[in-house]
């Protein structure tokens, strides 16, 4: 049986993953633009699989891959409690972007969290209902947000362009993912100076699955030899 890697299966990832590899000595090689399959040389016993990003958490926990490329948002995002199921083992350097809390730039005196709790109990006392808080991570948002200590708040699904919720009066903050802040500056909101949940890159994950075979162990030991300098 051979130990299955999943990579991202189209752009920019992609594209990063196999070049990342390459230039350890693995070449990656997609079979065409239609299959999700692909070959892998320059170590044996290693199959390709090429899922998209946000599969690859739920292959990697379900056992039905051994080892995986995604951003370590995903990951925490959609593994509760993720540490006891997959292994950090390399952090790949590209595909970075920043989780973070952000608020229209017209809120002055909302700077850090304690401003947002603040802020989100004196909004309840007006409108009579929680602030709203925009995001497509509700699991990373939650915890931050509990740790902080706010308070009187509730978190939205964002299906589209979550800083377009605010225009929209969908929601008043919003926590989403962001390379260089511009697209938030330009749709008039600021990040918190506190406000980072977690700061994403592609990395490469193993499940911690038992049953692996001797195969499978060997494949890995001289994937690893490859990989680490």
């Amino acid at each position: 049986m051979s130990l299955k890697l999943g990579v991202p299966s189209k752009g920019r990832l992609m594209d990063k993953t196999f070049d990342w590899f390459a230039a350890r000595g693995v070449t990656l090689t997609k079979s065409s633009d239609r299959e999700y399959a692909g070959a892998v040389d320059g170590v044996q016993g290693v199959e390709l699989v090429l899922l998209s990003a946000g599969e690859i958490p739920r292959e990697l926990t379900a056992g039905r891959i051994q080892l995986g490329v995604t951003g370590s948002d995903l990951i925490r995002e959609r593994i509760p409690g993720w540490e006891t199921r997959v292994v950090e083992l390399v952090p790949m350097g590209f595909g970075g972007a920043d989780l973070v809390i952000a608020v229209p730039d017209c809120w002055v005196d909302v700077d850090t969290l304690d401003d947002l709790d603040a802020a989100a109990a004196a909004f309840r006392a007006v409108h009579g209902h929680r602030l709203r808080i925009a995001t497509k991570y509700h699991r990373l948002v939650r915890d931050f947000l509990r740790e902080a200590g706010v308070a009187d708040y509730q978190l939205v699904d964002s299906q589209g362009a979550t800083e377009g919720t605010i225009r929209n009066e969908t929601a008043e903050a919003i926590a989403d993912i962001t390379s260089t802040g511009e697209t938030l500056r330009a749709n008039g909101l600021r990040i918190l100076s506190d406000g980072l949940i977690h700061a994403s890159q592609a990395t490469l994950f193993r499940g911690r699955r038992r049953g692996w075979s001797e195969a499978q162990r060997t494949a890995f030991d001289a994937l690893m030899a490859r990989l680490d300098p």
